[in-house]
């Protein structure tokens, strides 16, 4: 089920050789990342090439689906496994020097020849630094994924497969996918985009998984949504299996990523350490990351309506990153406009949340700020722990507030209130970009061994 890797790299080789140019036929095809670019690579169809390796001719012939090498019988001993490791050798100076990090989807049915895999150039621009995140959790992140990279003899000093698992989590919006590009360019790594709904069975799954190269990312977006849908093919077993099983030893190097709405409700089986290795939390905008999208969006560090967000900030208002870069994109040609109608959007959210509390008797209830948190433990060694801050100990779950453009929702546990409104200050933005935006409730931060952690700054426990 697997890709002949010793076929690839031998063809590979075969068109870097002088001789491959001399060729009576060859293929054109348009570079992925210049279209005005023009490439020659080899036509395959019973074709003779010479190569010579420490004074020795080697030939090299298509058959169909194969590659022949000849050479002399009493040269064999002594060049034969030099020879194959000259080709291994060059071909990895050659993909260091072309690397183009590719996006592999599945497809519904399998494509003649081309497994189920279909790849295209990714050219997504975003980064790791371009991630509207702290960046003390930036770097973070990069700094494991860089340990990860250089693992692999400590991996398997642990008897464990050399991989390491990510979930990212946090409300629509907040730059989860953007941030997957940004990991995938940080490792030089292509990408699996595993479409659950495409997957026919368990069995399925495990065939795709077999299909991925080494040095991959394999990302599963939405993971939440498919395990509540108790009617999708793929159940819950299939994907402890997909994650952890003995189906996901079979190749190395590996980064998998999975994407998340709500992680309360995940079963705690799929969470639990040595499936997911870090946990990273994409929260809604807060007054510093308003700042840095002020900076990316509209260029400016500093502001006199500045004072006036941060105020607006504190009684809790919230947007994601998403609709309030929409706002700045739109309005990008004034920023002193941009943020104005920003100001309008976040009152006219914190306005409707407080009517709703109002009406269901929640009214005093103060919601506390989410900030961005990374827990780290297991697959390098380190002990489960907690990176992040927030609100102390004891007060009422966070609440999530979510704008819409011109619907809010509002839901509790005992009732779920929907109301309708009309914003004219942001009327124009609203024909571009409206949500409709859920309420969800969100617990104390707890460490795997189950107890209360003590969230107002900043630390790590190992």
């Amino acid at each position: 089920m697997q890709e002949n890797q010793v076929h690839r790299k031998v063809f590979m080789y075969l068109n870097s050789l002088p001789s491959a140019e001399d060729s009576d036929f060859v293929n054109l095809f348009s570079g992925d990342n210049k279209p005005n670019e023009i490439n020659l690579v080899i036509n395959a169809a019973h074709q003779i090439f010479s190569d010579t390796y420490l004074g020795s001719r080697i030939v090299w012939k298509f058959e169909k689906d194969s590659l022949v090498l000849k050479m002399r019988t009493k040269e064999k001993r002594r060049i034969l496994s030099s020879y194959l490791q000259h080709i291994h050798n060059v071909t990895d100076e050659i993909q260091q020097k072309t690397k183009q990090i590719r996006l592999h989807i599945n497809a519904e049915k399998e494509p003649e020849r081309n497994g189920r895999w279909i790849s295209v150039p990714f050219t997504h621009p975003a980064t790791i630094d371009t991630a509207v995140l702290d960046s003390d959790l930036k770097n973070k992140m990069k700094s494991d994924l860089e340990s990860f990279l250089k693992s692999e003899q400590y991996y398997h000093r642990l008897g464990r497969v050399w991989k390491r698992s990510y979930l990212l989590y946090g409300p629509s919006g907040t730059g989860k996918s953007s941030f997957v590009a940004g990991m995938a360019k940080f490792l030089c790594y292509d990408i699996y985009d595993v479409d659950l709904s495409k997957v026919a069975n368990d069995s399925d799954l495990k065939l795709l998984l077999l299909q991925t190269t080494r040095r991959s990312m394999i990302v599963v977006e939405d993971l939440d949504r498919y395990l509540i849908d108790k009617s999708t093919t793929v159940n819950l077993s299939g994907i402890l299996n997909f994650m952890d099983g003995i189906i996901s030893s079979c190749g190395e190097e590996r980064v998998m990523v999975f994407t998340v709405s709500n992680k309360e409700q995940i079963d705690p089986t799929v969470l639990r350490p040595g499936r997911i290795d870090v946990h990273v939390q994409f929260p809604l905008c807060d007054f510093p990351a308003f700042k840095t999208l002020a900076n990316s969006h509209l260029g400016i560090k500093e502001h006199k309506l500045f004072p006036q967000v941060e105020e607006i900030f504190q009684t809790g208002a919230s947007l994601s990153p998403a609709e309030i870069g929409e706002i700045m994109i739109f309005n990008r040609g004034s920023p002193t406009r941009a943020l104005k109608t920003v100001i309008s959007a976040l009152k006219s959210n914190n306005d409707t949340v407080i009517a709703s509390k109002t009406v269901s008797g929640t009214k005093n209830e103060e919601p506390l700020r989410l900030t961005h948190s990374v827990s780290v433990g297991g697959a390098l060694g380190v002990p489960s722990g907690l990176i992040g801050h927030g609100g102390p100990v004891g007060l009422p779950p966070p609440r999530l507030m979510h704008s819409g453009s011109a619907r809010t929702v509002e839901e509790s546990r005992e009732t779920r209130l929907f109301q309708r409104e009309r914003i004219p200050t942001i009327k124009e933005f609203k024909k571009f970009y409206g949500l409709l935006k859920t309420k969800n409730s969100k617990k104390e931060f707890i460490d795997f061994d189950g107890s209360e952690k003590d969230n107002s700054r900043h630390d790590i426990m190992l």
